[in-house]
């Protein structure tokens, strides 16, 4: 779906654990290539080259690749993506975040604690085979090389300006991007979209929900038309007076 010119929400349902997940990666265009915002689950490849193409946007296309935090669901996709494009691409992410995506610690939300209440919330009918691949891509998670930081408030002079907001407490070094041109936050896992609404972070994904109700706050210094959430898509209602309700009245 296009947001505004040259900026897109790619709508990926993904069958996950005996239900459809849909996510919202989101592309950047301009006259120097394509920027990809968060790359999907793993074996999403198919799927988001399909929904690029449907857009008139080959992978080859591709020159960047922007990571807002570890969560598998948004590096899952890295790896094979970095295979399938054989010119040169670069990643970026946070330097709190860096250390996950490639692999060099393990990401903070996958424990065996975890490990086992996803595989006791696997449908009934999955296959032993089926249970035991979703357990090694847990123990495994994808990995890939970052190969530049961004730090917080760096604007980056592409698709008419994009703002590195680092907001923490989704995971150490999650961060959200604001794209100048049509007012429009990106704001990664920060906030979700419920049933059309705009809402907080969810304390249960949080690695400190205190702190990520801090990082809220500093989306006031941005003037936002609209919102384009990971989870839930796209909201437009009064997009900074939300924003300003949730950060003043939620509390930890």
């Amino acid at each position: 779906m296009q947001i505004s010119e040259g900026l897109y929400s790619l709508a990926l349902s993904v069958p996950i654990m005996g239900q459809v997940n849909v996510i919202h990666p989101a592309l950047l265009l301009d006259e120097q290539g394509a920027i990809l915002v968060d790359t999907g689950f793993p074996g999403t490849l198919p799927l988001l080259r399909n929904t690029l193409e449907n857009l008139g946007v080959a992978l080859s296309k591709l020159d960047s690749v922007l990571i807002t935090h570890q969560d598998i669901d948004h590096i899952g996709g890295l790896p094979s993506l970095l295979q399938a494009i054989t010119h040169p691409i670069k990643v970026y992410a946070s330097e709190l975040e860096k250390p996950y995506i490639q692999g060099d610690t393990m990401l903070i939300k996958i424990t065996p604690a975890s490990i086992q209440s996803a595989l006791a919330n696997l449908p009934a009918d999955t296959t032993p085979e089926t249970r035991d691949a979703f357990r090694r891509n847990l123990e495994n998670p994808p990995k890939a090389p970052v190969d530049t930081i961004l730090e917080d408030g760096q604007e980056i002079d592409r698709c008419g300006g994009i703002v590195v907001i680092l907001t923490p407490g989704h995971t150490p070094g999650h961060l959200s991007l604001y794209h100048k041109k049509s007012k429009t936050l990106l704001a990664a896992d920060s906030m979700v979209v419920v049933d059309g609404v705009l809402e907080g972070p969810k304390p249960a994904y949080c690695s400190d929900y205190s702190l990520a109700l801090q990082s809220l706050k500093k989306y006031a210094q941005f003037d936002i038309d609209q919102v384009l959430c990971y989870h839930g898509g796209l909201y437009t209602d009064h997009a900074n007076q939300r924003i300003a309700e949730l950060a003043n009245t939620l509390k930890a």
